[in-house]
């Protein structure tokens, strides 16, 4: 790799780990909702207030890297 390819691949990697941090922030901050440790809109609905920040962790942590991922990935050689 040119030093332009490898300055791209180390941005995109770091993109790629701190969506996945990112996702597991949000999973943690969504389990705090759903336990009652952390009260924002009232007993019933901060437990559907998590459930969504679980399942948007959930989206980033474990999907939307995968989807970057192809996204960038070089083209095949003939």
């Amino acid at each position: 790799m040119n030093e332009p390819d490898d300055a791209l691949a180390k941005k995109r990697f770091f993109a790629l780990s701190a969506m996945r941090l990112m996702g597991a922030l949000f999973i943690i901050a969504g389990f705090l909702l759903i336990r009652g440790a952390w009260p924002v809109a009232g007993p019933p609905a901060d437990r559907w207030i998590g459930v969504a920040v679980v399942l948007a962790g959930v989206f980033d942590f474990a999907v939307m890297p995968r989807i970057l991922a192809r996204r960038w990935r070089s083209p095949k050689e003939l």
